[in-house]
């Protein structure tokens, strides 16, 4: 069963959305929270009602600094002691059609939903394995790292792979990793987007649908997520999952898969199908 009471957890985009789901439901048991987030408002006023809970620090940081990655880190655990509790959270969802694109885009879509990822690993992790302590990480990816989105500058950083290898690598380490595959979730994302890129526009006001806003307001609410993400650590499960809503193109895309390979017994004309 994981420990929670004492804890140190850091959690990029915790200002808000997710972040800030699992935040609450971290502090509700005792763990002591580092809050990372570009948006200093957001930081100020999660902190103001964490605060009351539980020990809680916040720092301002773009994920994409790996220079104030690292000084946030030590910034942190002077004060609230070594992080053993690491959830890679931040992430925008760009948008833009392929006739759209240009080198700026993909750095803004690859450099916080991707490298934003990889720089908290670097930062978080040789502290860890030196420690020998153990640790958990979770990053959080998207139902889009599972099944194709119409996003391709989304869906390119969603970091399934990455959460799968690395549980298989750092096992011998004592440190448990999952990776958060979201479906529908009430957060924000969409509006927080259009900030996100420093006067580059990744995604698209047209985009900006209605149709899409009430999409994600009538999804998971984000305590209900914080929740989701600590049961799955306390089984450490792999894959955590918000809901099913994935799940029938999820089964397809991997029929389709089995069924590509040569001489497999999925394929329609294959005789050991029939036998």
């Amino acid at each position: 069963m994981q420990e929670w009471n004492g804890s140190v957890a850091f959690i990029t985009g915790g200002g808000r959305g997710i972040g800030l789901g699992i935040a609450r439901a971290l502090g509700k048991r005792g763990a002591r929270l580092a809050l990372a987030d570009l948006d200093e408002a957001a930081l100020s006023r999660s902190s103001e009602e964490l605060s009351a809970v539980t020990e809680a620090e916040t720092v301002q940081l773009d994920v994409r600094d790996r220079a104030a990655f690292a000084a946030a880190a030590d910034l942190v655990e002077s004060k609230l002691g070594p992080v053993d509790l690491l959830f890679n959270n931040a992430e925008i969802a760009p948008k833009v059609p392929v006739r759209e694109w240009n080198y700026e885009k993909w750095d803004v879509a690859l450099g916080v939903n991707l490298n934003g990822v990889i720089n908290g690993l670097q930062t978080f992790l040789p502290r860890m394995i030196e420690r020998g302590g153990g640790g958990y990480v979770v990053n959080t990816a998207s139902g889009a790292g599972l099944v194709p989105d119409s996003s391709v500058l989304y869906t390119t950083a969603k970091v399934v792979g990455l959460s799968e290898s690395l549980h298989r690598e750092l096992g011998e380490h004592g440190i448990d990793v999952s990776v958060l595959c979201p479906g529908p979730v009430d957060t924000g994302i969409i509006h927080n987007t259009s900030s996100a890129g420093g006067g580059i526009a990744v995604t698209r006001q047209a985009e900006l649908t209605e149709e899409a806003g009430d999409f994600l307001k009538n999804g998971t609410s984000i305590d209900a997520v914080g929740e989701t993400v600590l049961a799955g650590m306390e089984a450490r499960s792999l894959w955590i999952h918000t809901d099913d809503f994935v799940r029938p193109w999820l089964k397809a895309r991997y029929e389709a898969l089995l069924e590509s390979f040569p001489n497999s017994p999925y394929a329609a004309d294959s005789p050991r199908r029939h036998a």
